[in-house]
């Protein structure tokens, strides 16, 4: 089956491509590593004293089975980062267990997180898959090479305004407590 044909399975489920599904997989060539935020992708992003954000072992799995994809392609571990503003346990403890190459707390400026683990990792932003949710998320998927926009129906507008913009390439058909990760990977 062909790459796009695949893909079209997830415009049945509700996703949406703002970008063409040919030239998505035309990017994924050069993709070495992805980034993703932590709340609201991997959680609902709910809050409170003492309660940690949890996640998934679906989508646990899907970043495994990203990784070991974009392995098979380049032979080269992918790069994996977490990039959060808040320091969240239950995220660094994830990224310790998936054996991630980073996590960022507090990252106020994610833009700037993006841009150390670059130049840590000798890459360049263009070859990141950034995974996102938010308005503080714009500047962290801005110069990636593929950006996924995790859908929430409380936030029409945002949803709208990335699509409009050109600043989304695909958006989940799922939203985070339905496995959007999975979804994405």
């Amino acid at each position: 089956m062909k790459p796009e044909t695949e893909l079209e399975v997830f415009s049945k489920l509700g996703g949406t491509f703002v970008t063409p599904i040919g030239t998505l997989v035309e990017r994924t060539r050069a993709i070495r590593g992805f980034v993703s935020d932590w709340d609201g992708v991997f959680n609902q992003g709910a809050k409170g004293e003492g309660a940690e954000s949890t996640y998934s072992e679906p989508d646990s799995m899907g970043t495994n089975l990203l990784r070991y994809a974009l392995w098979r392609h380049k032979r080269e571990l992918p790069i994996a980062a977490l990039i959060t503003g808040a320091e969240n346990p239950s995220a660094r403890s994830f990224a310790l267990r998936e054996h991630f190459h980073a996590i960022y707390y507090g990252a106020r400026n994610k833009t700037a997180a993006i841009e150390a683990l670059c130049r840590k990792h000798n890459v360049s932003s263009e070859h990141l898959v950034c995974i996102f949710d938010d308005v503080n998320d714009l500047g962290m998927a801005f110069g990636c090479g593929i950006r996924i926009f995790v859908q929430r129906t409380a936030s029409p507008l945002l949803r709208e305004y990335v699509v409009r913009q050109g600043l989304c390439d695909y958006v989940t058909a799922h939203p985070p407590e339905r496995h959007a990760v999975r979804d994405v990977c």
